[in-house]
């Protein structure tokens, strides 16, 4: 036992669990807290501008490295309040993003002090749990259970506040746990009968599909997929947003589905008479919850970790509660030795060649007028001069939106998306954290202006910290999605569409980052080519065609007549 303040106790919590980065804001609230980081010199601290931002950069380490991000608003009230959005987020993607905050000292609350919110109240609604920590000898049992909810499946975000007088306060603490005493799990397999039920099904199938998403993702189980995927010689489909479930040149993989995929992905999912829903909600981004984007006679197989989630919004054939890789090694056995009938591999080849036929026209038409700049042009551009081991962070917003199947994924996992949130001004932030955790590879974030404009002040975060990504901004002086609706159901009634921005290539100079501006599609390739080489965070700023604009979201403006 030792005596340690609050603070210092939940400083040893991180330092048990092996915590490498802390993002946050300083803040008078935490400064016990702040004041043991000083010590923990295995604890990288990035000070960021914004605590919204910082959850972002947690978010984003959080997905690539598999592990917890952790960050910190040091400010009770509105330091605490500024997480709200990023934790949503984090939410949405299930994430394991441990979010720490300051709080009001215990004897003010409910008194209308300085900076006071319930912040119990607060976050319960955008995380998995929330907890406001009681004593200073509590505080080191408060992490360990913040760190298991949020690394137990289906991960997610957990928020602890932590009150000013018990981080001050001390008490004789007991050494801290190994993680491995206290969140150590296997997880579930399917049950063999509905293995053998679900191998009968697919065998017996003329057009099979693997629908797959982020339970192959997350766990990192490509390897396991492909490996089931070419013992039934099956498509693979990916959901929205997990375009880099598995590598993008691998020939059975079709690439993403629904109203926001490709229409190869599209086409097999209205066609298959059975889908192995293997680790996907088969959900929202997917579907829009309609049968014009999933074949309603088709026999669906739906295998999740989270029971909850099967069969939730399509009927199923059968259920299966298990780990999406696991399930798929055993499924690869149950079909190891069966031949497949010979109208799967004519679908296959029909497929492939359907697949090829796309990805050739995809460059074929691709409008590479050399100003006003057209997306299908940049994209193509894109895919010609980035490393295929490149990883991508998008924001929401039209052009993002047209950009998540356009790029290439050839090195899980590669693409960090706002996935159901839909959150504008993700992208920059998120990359850093990605960066952080991945930082051999190149990361580049794609982004709308107005998106940008929301987070740049985070340039010198990575500039103080070396955190060299770079940022595409895909400039059309809009927020495009919102004008593509007025434009296309409110007949060009525009109100708030239109934005101006500085020069983003001039204002990441000034924060001492590397900026390019470009207007020309003939010069973007060397721009990236300049700012992956820089050695600097790089900021290319691309001026797009403001006309070009992509309504996505047709089904919500049916009424309209659209």
């Amino acid at each position: 036992m030792a005596k340690r303040s609050g603070g210092q106790a939940a400083v040893d919590a991180l330092l048990a669990e092996n915590t490498k980065h802390v993002f946050g804001l300083i803040g008078s609230a935490t400064m016990e807290m702040f004041d043991a980081l000083y010590d923990a010199e295995e604890i990288n601290f990035i000070g960021v501008h914004d605590e919204r931002t910082g959850t972002h950069m947690a978010d984003g380490y959080a997905r690539a490295s598999g592990e917890a991000g952790v960050v910190l608003a040091g400010q009770n009230g509105p330091g605490a309040t500024n997480l709200v959005t990023g934790l949503a987020q984090a939410k949405a993607a299930y994430s394991p993003v441990v979010s720490i905050a300051g709080a009001l000292s215990s004897a003010h609350i409910y008194r209308d002090a300085f900076q006071e919110v319930d912040q119990q109240s607060l976050f319960t609604p955008v995380t998995k749990k929330t907890w406001t920590a009681t004593s200073a000898a509590r505080v080191p049992e408060m992490f360990r259970e913040a760190f298991r909810v949020a690394m137990t499946p289906r991960r997610g975000p957990v928020q602890l506040n932590l009150p000013r007088d018990v981080l001050s306060a001390t008490a004789e603490i007991e050494p801290m746990q190994s993680p491995r005493q206290y969140r150590g799990f296997s997880l579930p397999a399917a049950a063999p009968d509905a293995i053998d039920q679900a191998a009968e099904m697919l065998l017996a199938a003329n057009k099979p599909v693997i629908l797959t998403g982020g339970g192959i993702k997350n766990s990192r189980g490509h390897e396991d997929l492909l490996a089931l995927a070419e013992a039934l010689n099956t498509p693979v489909v990916l959901a929205p947003g997990h375009g880099d479930a598995v590598p993008y040149g691998h020939p059975l993989n079709a690439g993403q589905m629904g109203p926001r995929g490709n229409i190869v992905a599209s086409r097999l999912m209205k066609e298959a008479d059975v889908i192995l829903a293997l680790g996907t909600r088969v959900g929202f981004n997917s579907t829009f919850y309609s049968y014009e984007n999933i074949n309603r006679d088709a026999a669906i197989i739906h295998v999740e970790l989270e029971p909850t989630a099967i069969g939730r919004y399509f009927p199923v054939a059968l259920g299966i509660w298990s780990d999406a890789a696991a399930a798929a090694r055993q499924l690869t056995q149950a079909v190891a030795s069966r031949r497949m009938k010979d109208e799967v591999q004519a679908w296959t080849e029909t497929f492939q060649s359907d697949r090829a036929a796309y990805r050739q026209s995809r460059d074929d038409d691709a409008d590479m007028t050399p100003s006003p700049m057209q997306p299908s042009g940049l994209f193509k551009t894109l895919r010609g001069v980035l490393p295929k081991d490149a990883a991508f962070t998008m924001d929401a917003g039209t052009l993002c939106l047209q950009g998540t199947d356009a790029m290439e994924y050839w090195t899980p996992p590669s693409l960090f998306t706002p996935l159901d949130f839909g959150l504008v001004g993700f992208s920059f932030a998120c990359g850093l954290g990605v960066k952080l955790a991945m930082p051999d590879r190149p990361v580049i974030s794609m982004m709308g202006d107005g998106g940008f404009g929301m987070t740049l002040s985070e340039l010198s975060t990575a500039g103080d910290h070396n955190i060299n990504t770079v940022t595409i901004v895909m400039n059309n002086k809009s927020w495009g999605a919102e004008k593509a609706y007025q434009r296309d159901f409110f007949g060009g009634r525009y109100i708030g569409a239109d934005i101006s921005s500085p020069a983003f290539d001039k204002v990441a100079e000034l924060y001492g980052a590397k900026g390019f501006a470009v207007d020309q599609l003939g010069d973007v390739g060397d721009a990236v080519k300049a700012a992956l080489a820089c050695d600097k965070p790089a900021v290319i700023d691309v001026a797009v065609d403001p006309a070009a604009l992509y309504s996505f979201r047709r089904d919500s403006f049916k009424h309209r007549g659209g």
